[in-house]
């Protein structure tokens, strides 16, 4: 029983999960807007949660390589960087941080564009506000199918 509930409830929990790491990146980046050498982060919020439902329901994690001379591995988004020569920084549950390529350069090497970060924020914070609603209705309609509709 219990296990069918956390599934039912599986998908809202991780999209919750991520939106809040997601506006905690983009958050760090409004904040870093003047640290110099500063590379703004983000997370590609479709791929990590199409991996953290597939690695919640047991399934291994499709890869794609986009040329023949990939090497096989954990994936990036195409217009991100990876965070150094080798594999990308993840976070605590595996998600991997891109990076973003800045549209011009600045002087200080700090690649954070600030009309960028606050749509994203402003974005972010609004499907954040959708998805407990959604959760919250979710919650309620369950509640009314155990008490029997009164």
């Amino acid at each position: 029983m219990i296990g069918k509930l956390d599934d039912y409830l599986r998908f809202h929990e991780t999209s919750l999960s991520l939106r809040s790491t997601r506006q905690e990146l983009l958050a760090s980046n409004i904040a870093n807007a003047d640290t110099p050498n500063y590379k703004a982060r983000d997370i590609d919020f479709a791929s990590a949660l199409k991996g953290a439902l597939a690695k919640a329901e047991g399934a291994p994690a499709a890869l794609m390589a986009t040329a023949n001379k990939h090497l096989p591995g954990k994936g990036v988004g195409p217009d991100s960087k990876t965070a150094g020569p080798g594999r990308p920084e993840t976070l605590p549950d595996g998600t991997p941080l891109l990076y973003r390529a800045p549209a011009q350069g600045a002087v200080d090497a700090n690649t954070v564009d600030m009309d960028l970060e606050r749509n994203a924020f402003a974005d972010n914070s609004i499907r954040y506000e959708v998805g407990i609603t959604l959760l919250n209705s979710q919650i309620k309609g369950m509640l009314n199918a155990i008490q029997g509709g009164q």
